[in-house]
Protein backbone atom coordinates (compact mmCIF):
# COMPACT_ATOMS: atom_id res chain seq x y z
CA UNK A 1 0.00 0.00 0.00
CA UNK A 2 1.29 3.60 -0.63
CA UNK A 3 2.30 5.34 2.20
CA UNK A 4 -0.39 8.01 3.33
CA UNK A 5 0.86 11.27 3.37
CA UNK A 6 0.21 12.93 6.34
CA UNK A 7 -0.68 16.37 5.44
CA UNK A 8 -1.81 15.67 2.47
CA UNK A 9 -0.37 17.87 0.50
CA UNK A 10 3.30 17.77 0.59
CA UNK A 11 4.95 16.33 -2.05
CA UNK A 12 5.33 12.37 -1.01
CA UNK A 13 7.83 10.18 -2.20
CA UNK A 14 5.12 7.12 -1.05
CA UNK A 15 6.57 4.07 -2.69
CA UNK A 16 3.39 2.18 -4.28
CA UNK A 17 2.68 -1.40 -3.00
CA UNK A 18 1.96 -2.11 -6.70
CA UNK A 19 4.02 -3.97 -8.95
CA UNK A 20 5.76 -2.20 -11.80
CA UNK A 21 5.22 -4.58 -14.67
CA UNK A 22 3.66 -2.52 -17.21
CA UNK A 23 6.11 -1.62 -20.06
CA UNK A 24 6.22 0.78 -23.51
CA UNK A 25 3.71 -1.21 -25.47
CA UNK A 26 1.21 -1.49 -22.48
CA UNK A 27 1.20 2.32 -21.96
CA UNK A 28 0.93 3.05 -25.82
CA UNK A 29 -2.03 0.60 -25.83
CA UNK A 30 -3.57 1.72 -22.87
CA UNK A 31 -3.71 5.69 -24.26
CA UNK A 32 -4.63 4.22 -27.61
CA UNK A 33 -7.26 2.37 -26.29
CA UNK A 34 -8.78 4.94 -24.21
CA UNK A 35 -9.15 7.15 -27.21
CA UNK A 36 -10.59 4.95 -29.89
CA UNK A 37 -14.17 4.42 -28.00
CA UNK A 38 -17.04 4.65 -30.40
CA UNK A 39 -16.15 9.20 -30.61
CA UNK A 40 -14.87 8.84 -34.02
CA UNK A 41 -17.43 6.17 -35.71
CA UNK A 42 -20.23 9.04 -34.15
CA UNK A 43 -18.91 12.59 -33.55
CA UNK A 44 -17.60 13.30 -36.88
CA UNK A 45 -21.00 13.82 -37.65
CA UNK A 46 -22.32 16.14 -35.17
CA UNK A 47 -19.10 18.11 -35.91
CA UNK A 48 -20.45 18.49 -39.39
CA UNK A 49 -23.82 19.23 -38.20
CA UNK A 50 -22.12 22.25 -35.65
CA UNK A 51 -19.87 24.24 -38.71
CA UNK A 52 -21.28 23.22 -41.63
CA UNK A 53 -18.52 23.18 -44.26
CA UNK A 54 -15.79 20.61 -44.89
CA UNK A 55 -12.68 23.28 -44.08
CA UNK A 56 -14.26 23.81 -40.89
CA UNK A 57 -14.93 20.33 -39.82
CA UNK A 58 -10.95 19.30 -40.39
CA UNK A 59 -10.28 22.38 -39.09
CA UNK A 60 -12.33 21.26 -35.46
CA UNK A 61 -10.43 17.78 -35.63
CA UNK A 62 -6.92 18.68 -36.40
CA UNK A 63 -7.38 21.80 -33.57
CA UNK A 64 -8.66 19.35 -31.49
CA UNK A 65 -6.01 16.76 -32.07
CA UNK A 66 -3.29 19.99 -31.73
CA UNK A 67 -4.88 20.48 -28.23
CA UNK A 68 -5.02 17.23 -26.76
CA UNK A 69 -0.99 16.61 -27.71
CA UNK A 70 -0.74 19.87 -26.38
CA UNK A 71 -1.85 18.47 -22.74
CA UNK A 72 -0.03 15.13 -23.16
CA UNK A 73 3.25 17.38 -23.79
CA UNK A 74 2.72 19.10 -20.37
CA UNK A 75 1.06 15.75 -17.96
CA UNK A 76 4.02 14.00 -19.05
CA UNK A 77 6.33 16.18 -17.58
CA UNK A 78 4.44 15.61 -13.84
CA UNK A 79 4.18 12.06 -14.77
CA UNK A 80 8.03 11.45 -15.12
CA UNK A 81 8.23 13.82 -12.27
CA UNK A 82 5.52 12.13 -10.01
CA UNK A 83 5.51 8.14 -10.89
CA UNK A 84 2.75 7.32 -8.49
CA UNK A 85 -0.31 5.86 -8.22
CA UNK A 86 -3.76 8.24 -9.16
CA UNK A 87 -1.92 10.49 -12.02
CA UNK A 88 -3.63 13.57 -12.25
CA UNK A 89 -5.30 13.03 -8.94
CA UNK A 90 -1.96 13.28 -7.41
CA UNK A 91 -0.92 16.15 -9.43
CA UNK A 92 -3.37 18.25 -8.16
CA UNK A 93 -3.15 16.96 -5.00
CA UNK A 94 0.91 18.76 -5.30
CA UNK A 95 -0.14 21.53 -7.45
CA UNK A 96 -3.30 22.90 -5.75
CA UNK A 97 -4.01 20.58 -2.17
CA UNK A 98 -5.95 18.07 -1.61
CA UNK A 99 -9.38 19.84 -1.97
CA UNK A 100 -8.70 20.31 -5.48
CA UNK A 101 -7.63 17.02 -6.07
CA UNK A 102 -10.23 15.51 -4.12
CA UNK A 103 -12.99 17.06 -6.44
CA UNK A 104 -11.36 15.62 -9.63
CA UNK A 105 -11.79 12.28 -7.67
CA UNK A 106 -15.20 12.70 -6.58
CA UNK A 107 -16.56 13.90 -10.27
CA UNK A 108 -14.73 11.10 -11.82
CA UNK A 109 -16.15 8.37 -9.57
CA UNK A 110 -19.53 10.19 -9.51
CA UNK A 111 -20.26 10.38 -13.36
CA UNK A 112 -17.11 11.04 -15.53
CA UNK A 113 -15.22 7.87 -15.31
CA UNK A 114 -18.34 5.45 -14.04
CA UNK A 115 -20.54 7.22 -16.20
CA UNK A 116 -18.04 6.77 -19.67
CA UNK A 117 -17.99 2.72 -18.67
CA UNK A 118 -21.64 2.98 -18.22
CA UNK A 119 -22.49 4.55 -21.01
CA UNK A 120 -19.75 2.00 -23.27
CA UNK A 121 -22.18 -0.61 -21.66
CA UNK A 122 -25.17 0.48 -22.34
CA UNK A 123 -24.16 1.44 -26.24
CA UNK A 124 -22.56 -2.23 -26.41
CA UNK A 125 -25.56 -4.04 -25.71
CA UNK A 126 -28.86 -1.60 -26.95
CA UNK A 127 -26.98 0.04 -29.79
CA UNK A 128 -24.47 -2.33 -31.47
CA UNK A 129 -25.29 -6.12 -30.33
CA UNK A 130 -28.87 -5.85 -31.38
CA UNK A 131 -27.27 -5.59 -34.73
CA UNK A 132 -26.31 -9.41 -34.70
CA UNK A 133 -28.77 -10.72 -32.18
CA UNK A 134 -32.17 -9.71 -31.06
CA UNK A 135 -32.29 -8.32 -27.34
CA UNK A 136 -35.41 -7.74 -25.22
CA UNK A 137 -34.94 -4.99 -22.78
CA UNK A 138 -34.20 -6.97 -19.53
CA UNK A 139 -31.69 -8.90 -21.65
CA UNK A 140 -30.11 -5.77 -23.02
CA UNK A 141 -29.31 -4.98 -19.06
CA UNK A 142 -28.07 -7.90 -18.53
CA UNK A 143 -25.46 -8.03 -21.06
CA UNK A 144 -24.73 -4.46 -19.96
CA UNK A 145 -24.02 -5.56 -16.05
CA UNK A 146 -22.61 -8.93 -17.25
CA UNK A 147 -19.90 -7.06 -19.93
CA UNK A 148 -18.71 -4.55 -16.93
CA UNK A 149 -18.54 -7.90 -14.63
CA UNK A 150 -16.41 -9.81 -16.82
CA UNK A 151 -14.03 -7.21 -17.41
CA UNK A 152 -14.01 -6.18 -13.43
CA UNK A 153 -12.88 -9.44 -12.95
CA UNK A 154 -10.35 -9.50 -15.19
CA UNK A 155 -8.73 -6.69 -13.78
CA UNK A 156 -9.02 -7.97 -10.47
CA UNK A 157 -6.91 -11.33 -11.84
CA UNK A 158 -3.89 -9.19 -12.72
CA UNK A 159 -2.71 -5.92 -13.94
CA UNK A 160 -0.92 -7.91 -16.90
CA UNK A 161 -3.94 -9.43 -17.50
CA UNK A 162 -6.25 -6.50 -17.68
CA UNK A 163 -3.21 -4.93 -19.78
CA UNK A 164 -3.33 -7.82 -21.89
CA UNK A 165 -7.00 -7.60 -23.19
CA UNK A 166 -6.65 -3.66 -24.00
CA UNK A 167 -3.56 -4.13 -25.87
CA UNK A 168 -5.20 -7.10 -28.05
CA UNK A 169 -8.79 -5.17 -28.88
CA UNK A 170 -6.73 -2.38 -29.33
CA UNK A 171 -4.84 -3.89 -32.12
CA UNK A 172 -7.96 -4.69 -33.38
CA UNK A 173 -9.90 -1.72 -33.43
CA UNK A 174 -6.87 0.33 -34.43
CA UNK A 175 -6.02 -2.14 -37.92
CA UNK A 176 -9.89 -2.47 -38.42
CA UNK A 177 -10.31 1.83 -38.62
CA UNK A 178 -6.65 1.62 -40.78
CA UNK A 179 -8.70 -0.70 -42.87
CA UNK A 180 -11.81 1.12 -42.67
CA UNK A 181 -10.16 4.61 -44.42
CA UNK A 182 -8.67 2.01 -46.87
CA UNK A 183 -11.46 0.07 -47.83
CA UNK A 184 -13.07 3.57 -48.55
CA UNK A 185 -10.26 5.10 -50.86
CA UNK A 186 -9.87 2.12 -52.58
CA UNK A 187 -13.79 0.82 -53.66
CA UNK A 188 -15.92 3.75 -52.69
CA UNK A 189 -17.39 5.81 -55.56
CA UNK A 190 -16.37 9.02 -54.03
CA UNK A 191 -15.23 12.60 -54.65
CA UNK A 192 -12.28 14.54 -53.25
CA UNK A 193 -14.18 17.30 -54.11
CA UNK A 194 -16.33 16.94 -50.94
CA UNK A 195 -13.50 18.07 -49.09
CA UNK A 196 -13.85 21.92 -50.04
CA UNK A 197 -17.00 23.93 -49.78
CA UNK A 198 -19.57 24.52 -52.36
CA UNK A 199 -20.41 28.13 -51.99
CA UNK A 200 -22.14 26.61 -48.25
CA UNK A 201 -23.10 29.92 -46.19
CA UNK A 202 -20.93 30.36 -43.12
CA UNK A 203 -23.55 30.00 -40.15
CA UNK A 204 -24.27 32.63 -37.82
CA UNK A 205 -22.73 32.77 -34.10
CA UNK A 206 -19.77 30.61 -35.93
CA UNK A 207 -17.53 30.61 -32.59
CA UNK A 208 -19.87 29.17 -30.35
CA UNK A 209 -20.80 26.31 -33.41
CA UNK A 210 -16.82 25.72 -33.51
CA UNK A 211 -17.06 25.63 -29.30
CA UNK A 212 -19.60 22.84 -29.27
CA UNK A 213 -18.23 20.84 -32.04
CA UNK A 214 -14.44 20.85 -30.31
CA UNK A 215 -16.56 19.59 -27.07
CA UNK A 216 -17.65 16.97 -29.67
CA UNK A 217 -14.05 16.08 -31.14
CA UNK A 218 -12.05 16.59 -27.55
CA UNK A 219 -14.70 14.08 -25.98
CA UNK A 220 -13.61 11.58 -29.00
CA UNK A 221 -10.15 12.71 -28.01
CA UNK A 222 -10.25 11.57 -24.84
CA UNK A 223 -8.16 9.02 -22.96
CA UNK A 224 -4.47 9.82 -23.25
CA UNK A 225 -4.83 11.36 -19.84
CA UNK A 226 -5.83 7.70 -17.94
CA UNK A 227 -1.92 6.14 -18.97
CA UNK A 228 -0.89 8.38 -16.00
CA UNK A 229 -3.67 6.77 -13.63
CA UNK A 230 -1.58 3.45 -13.93
CA UNK A 231 1.93 5.26 -13.57
CA UNK A 232 2.33 3.19 -10.08
CA UNK A 233 2.46 0.07 -12.14
CA UNK A 234 4.94 1.27 -15.15
CA UNK A 235 8.46 0.17 -15.66
CA UNK A 236 10.63 2.94 -15.86
CA UNK A 237 7.92 5.48 -15.88
CA UNK A 238 10.19 8.83 -16.23
CA UNK A 239 11.17 7.32 -19.57
CA UNK A 240 8.24 5.42 -20.86
CA UNK A 241 4.93 7.16 -19.75
CA UNK A 242 6.09 10.21 -21.26
CA UNK A 243 6.69 8.45 -25.11
CA UNK A 244 4.11 6.67 -24.29
CA UNK A 245 1.93 9.35 -24.05
CA UNK A 246 3.44 10.97 -27.36
CA UNK A 247 3.23 7.85 -29.42
CA UNK A 248 -0.54 6.93 -28.56
CA UNK A 249 -1.37 10.73 -28.72
CA UNK A 250 0.17 11.43 -32.33
CA UNK A 251 -0.95 8.10 -33.77
CA UNK A 252 -4.36 8.42 -32.68
CA UNK A 253 -4.94 11.82 -34.29
CA UNK A 254 -3.04 10.69 -37.42
CA UNK A 255 -5.69 8.27 -37.25
CA UNK A 256 -8.60 10.59 -36.76
CA UNK A 257 -8.07 13.14 -39.51
CA UNK A 258 -7.35 9.81 -42.18
CA UNK A 259 -10.78 8.69 -41.16
CA UNK A 260 -12.78 11.56 -41.43
CA UNK A 261 -11.10 12.19 -44.84
CA UNK A 262 -12.52 8.57 -45.56
CA UNK A 263 -16.15 9.74 -44.43
CA UNK A 264 -15.81 13.10 -46.46
CA UNK A 265 -14.68 11.21 -49.34
CA UNK A 266 -18.13 9.50 -49.70
CA UNK A 267 -20.42 11.73 -48.34
CA UNK A 268 -20.42 16.06 -48.70
CA UNK A 269 -20.26 17.78 -44.91
CA UNK A 270 -24.48 18.02 -45.25
CA UNK A 271 -24.94 14.40 -46.02
CA UNK A 272 -22.53 13.63 -42.82
CA UNK A 273 -24.88 15.60 -40.35
CA UNK A 274 -27.70 13.81 -41.53
CA UNK A 275 -25.94 10.62 -40.24
CA UNK A 276 -26.83 9.00 -36.68
CA UNK A 277 -24.10 6.36 -37.49
CA UNK A 278 -21.47 7.84 -40.12
CA UNK A 279 -19.37 5.00 -40.37
CA UNK A 280 -21.11 2.43 -40.66
CA UNK A 281 -22.96 4.31 -43.52
CA UNK A 282 -20.12 4.86 -45.46
CA UNK A 283 -18.88 1.69 -45.15
CA UNK A 284 -22.01 0.31 -46.44
CA UNK A 285 -22.06 2.57 -49.45
CA UNK A 286 -18.55 1.71 -49.98
CA UNK A 287 -19.12 -2.43 -50.40
CA UNK A 288 -22.71 -2.97 -49.12
CA UNK A 289 -24.32 -4.42 -46.01
CA UNK A 290 -21.20 -6.35 -45.34
CA UNK A 291 -19.33 -2.87 -44.65
CA UNK A 292 -21.88 -2.03 -41.88
CA UNK A 293 -21.48 -5.26 -39.93
CA UNK A 294 -17.57 -4.79 -40.23
CA UNK A 295 -17.82 -1.69 -38.59
CA UNK A 296 -20.53 -2.71 -35.92
CA UNK A 297 -18.12 -5.75 -35.10
CA UNK A 298 -15.64 -3.40 -34.91
CA UNK A 299 -17.23 -0.86 -32.65
CA UNK A 300 -18.55 -3.10 -30.66
CA UNK A 301 -14.74 -4.68 -29.78
CA UNK A 302 -13.41 -1.21 -29.59
CA UNK A 303 -15.88 0.02 -26.57
CA UNK A 304 -15.22 -3.16 -25.05
CA UNK A 305 -11.43 -2.17 -24.93
CA UNK A 306 -12.48 1.30 -24.00
CA UNK A 307 -14.29 -0.11 -20.76
CA UNK A 308 -11.54 -2.16 -19.95
CA UNK A 309 -9.36 0.63 -20.12
CA UNK A 310 -10.96 2.72 -18.03
CA UNK A 311 -11.72 0.15 -15.61
CA UNK A 312 -7.59 -0.83 -15.58
CA UNK A 313 -6.78 3.05 -14.95
CA UNK A 314 -9.47 5.01 -12.96
CA UNK A 315 -9.49 2.81 -10.64
CA UNK A 316 -6.11 3.59 -9.28
CA UNK A 317 -7.11 6.80 -8.87
CA UNK A 318 -9.49 5.72 -5.66
CA UNK A 319 -6.74 3.56 -4.67
CA UNK A 320 -4.63 6.70 -4.43
CA UNK A 321 -7.51 9.20 -2.59
CA UNK A 322 -7.71 5.79 -0.10
CA UNK A 323 -4.21 5.61 0.42
CA UNK A 324 -4.14 9.60 1.30
CA UNK A 325 -7.48 8.83 3.63
CA UNK A 326 -10.11 10.60 1.39
CA UNK A 327 -11.77 7.53 0.53
CA UNK A 328 -12.99 4.45 2.41
CA UNK A 329 -10.42 2.95 3.68
CA UNK A 330 -10.79 -0.71 2.37
CA UNK A 331 -10.42 0.63 -1.13
CA UNK A 332 -6.81 1.07 -1.17
CA UNK A 333 -6.32 -2.47 -0.50
CA UNK A 334 -4.27 -4.88 -2.28
CA UNK A 335 -5.04 -8.17 -3.18
CA UNK A 336 -2.54 -10.60 -1.54
CA UNK A 337 -2.41 -12.60 -4.83
CA UNK A 338 -3.04 -11.01 -7.76
CA UNK A 339 -1.37 -7.41 -6.31
CA UNK A 340 -3.99 -5.19 -7.43
CA UNK A 341 -6.20 -2.86 -5.77
CA UNK A 342 -9.40 -4.78 -6.07
CA UNK A 343 -11.85 -3.61 -3.82
CA UNK A 344 -11.45 -0.07 -5.79
CA UNK A 345 -11.67 -1.85 -9.22
CA UNK A 346 -15.27 -3.88 -7.57
CA UNK A 347 -16.53 -0.59 -6.29
CA UNK A 348 -15.93 1.49 -9.29
CA UNK A 349 -17.77 -1.54 -11.68
CA UNK A 350 -20.49 -1.60 -9.14
CA UNK A 351 -21.53 2.10 -9.22
CA UNK A 352 -20.94 1.97 -13.33
CA UNK A 353 -23.53 -0.96 -13.26
CA UNK A 354 -25.82 0.52 -11.11
CA UNK A 355 -25.72 3.70 -13.32
CA UNK A 356 -26.43 1.52 -16.38
CA UNK A 357 -29.39 0.43 -15.21
CA UNK A 358 -30.95 3.72 -13.58
CA UNK A 359 -31.40 5.02 -17.11
CA UNK A 360 -30.07 8.21 -15.94
CA UNK A 361 -26.34 7.96 -16.59
CA UNK A 362 -26.78 9.71 -19.92
CA UNK A 363 -28.30 13.17 -18.24
CA UNK A 364 -25.88 13.00 -15.21
CA UNK A 365 -22.95 12.72 -17.89
CA UNK A 366 -23.95 15.47 -19.97
CA UNK A 367 -24.09 17.75 -16.75
CA UNK A 368 -20.83 16.49 -15.42
CA UNK A 369 -18.40 15.96 -18.90
CA UNK A 370 -18.02 19.67 -19.25
CA UNK A 371 -16.04 20.01 -16.01
CA UNK A 372 -13.53 17.41 -17.28
CA UNK A 373 -11.61 20.32 -19.16
CA UNK A 374 -11.69 22.41 -15.70
CA UNK A 375 -9.49 19.59 -13.85
CA UNK A 376 -7.47 19.54 -17.26
CA UNK A 377 -6.63 22.90 -17.61
CA UNK A 378 -5.74 23.03 -14.28
CA UNK A 379 -3.41 20.15 -14.23
CA UNK A 380 -1.94 21.75 -17.12
CA UNK A 381 -1.60 25.26 -15.10
CA UNK A 382 -0.06 22.89 -12.54
CA UNK A 383 3.10 22.80 -14.97
CA UNK A 384 3.87 26.10 -14.68
CA UNK A 385 2.82 26.49 -10.49
CA UNK A 386 5.03 23.74 -9.99
CA UNK A 387 7.78 24.96 -11.91
CA UNK A 388 8.02 27.77 -9.52
CA UNK A 389 6.70 26.14 -6.05
CA UNK A 390 8.61 22.92 -6.72
CA UNK A 391 11.80 24.18 -8.91
CA UNK A 392 14.20 21.43 -6.90
CA UNK A 393 11.41 18.63 -8.47
CA UNK A 394 13.55 16.08 -10.55
CA UNK A 395 11.97 16.26 -14.02
CA UNK A 396 13.48 13.97 -16.15
CA UNK A 397 11.23 15.02 -19.09
CA UNK A 398 10.18 18.75 -19.96
CA UNK A 399 7.37 19.69 -21.55
CA UNK A 400 8.51 20.82 -25.32
CA UNK A 401 7.42 24.07 -26.05
CA UNK A 402 7.26 25.73 -22.26
CA UNK A 403 5.53 27.82 -21.18
CA UNK A 404 3.57 28.28 -24.95
CA UNK A 405 2.11 24.69 -25.09
CA UNK A 406 0.44 24.76 -21.87
CA UNK A 407 -0.90 28.36 -22.13
CA UNK A 408 -2.56 27.73 -25.32
CA UNK A 409 -4.23 24.36 -23.23
CA UNK A 410 -5.09 26.79 -20.20
CA UNK A 411 -6.85 29.30 -22.48
CA UNK A 412 -8.27 26.44 -24.85
CA UNK A 413 -10.19 24.92 -21.80
CA UNK A 414 -11.35 28.57 -20.12
CA UNK A 415 -13.02 28.73 -24.04
CA UNK A 416 -14.26 25.53 -24.02
CA UNK A 417 -15.65 26.04 -20.33
CA UNK A 418 -17.07 29.38 -20.76
CA UNK A 419 -18.46 28.45 -24.07
CA UNK A 420 -20.29 25.32 -22.27
CA UNK A 421 -21.64 27.93 -19.97
CA UNK A 422 -22.84 30.24 -22.31
CA UNK A 423 -24.47 27.34 -25.35
CA UNK A 424 -25.58 25.31 -22.57
CA UNK A 425 -26.17 27.21 -19.32
CA UNK A 426 -28.62 25.12 -16.84
CA UNK A 427 -26.82 21.48 -17.35
CA UNK A 428 -23.24 23.45 -17.08
CA UNK A 429 -24.45 24.84 -13.77
CA UNK A 430 -25.91 21.53 -12.81
CA UNK A 431 -22.29 19.99 -13.87
CA UNK A 432 -21.02 22.84 -11.01
CA UNK A 433 -23.46 22.03 -8.31
CA UNK A 434 -22.15 18.29 -8.47
CA UNK A 435 -18.92 18.82 -8.62
CA UNK A 436 -19.36 21.79 -5.70
CA UNK A 437 -21.04 18.60 -3.92
CA UNK A 438 -17.84 17.04 -3.31
CA UNK A 439 -16.60 20.00 -1.01
CA UNK A 440 -18.79 18.90 2.12
CA UNK A 441 -17.80 15.13 1.07
CA UNK A 442 -14.12 16.23 1.34
CA UNK A 443 -14.69 18.13 4.69
CA UNK A 444 -16.41 14.58 6.18
CA UNK A 445 -13.55 12.42 4.40
CA UNK A 446 -10.56 14.64 5.64
CA UNK A 447 -12.04 14.98 9.28
CA UNK A 448 -12.12 11.18 9.16
CA UNK A 449 -8.27 10.88 8.34
CA UNK A 450 -7.32 12.93 10.70
CA UNK A 451 -9.16 11.07 13.67
CA UNK A 452 -7.02 8.31 15.36
CA UNK A 453 -9.48 5.73 14.52
CA UNK A 454 -8.85 6.20 10.83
Amino acid sequence: MEQRNPDLGAASPATSGLPRVLGLFSIIGIVVGAMIGSGIFINPAKVAMEVGTPELMMLVWVVGGVLSFFGALAVAELGSAYSQAGGIYVYLREAFGPAVAFLFGWSLFLVIESGTIATLAVGFSTKYLPYFVDLSGLQTKVVAVSLIAILATVNVLGVKKGAFVTNFLTSIKFVGLIGVCAVVFLFARGSAGNFFSSGSPVKSGLLGSFGIAMVAALWAYKGWETGTYSAGEIKDPQKKLPLGLFIGTLSVIVLYILANLAYLYVFPAARMAESSRIAADVMEAAIGPLGASVVTLIILLSMTGTANGHLLTSSRVFYAMASDGLFFKSVARIHPRYLTPHVSIIVLATWAALLSLSGTFEQLFSYVIFGFWIFMGLTVAGVIILRRKRPDLPRPYKTWGYPVTPILFILSSVFLTVNSLIQNFWNSFIGLALIALGIPVYLIWKRRSATPAA
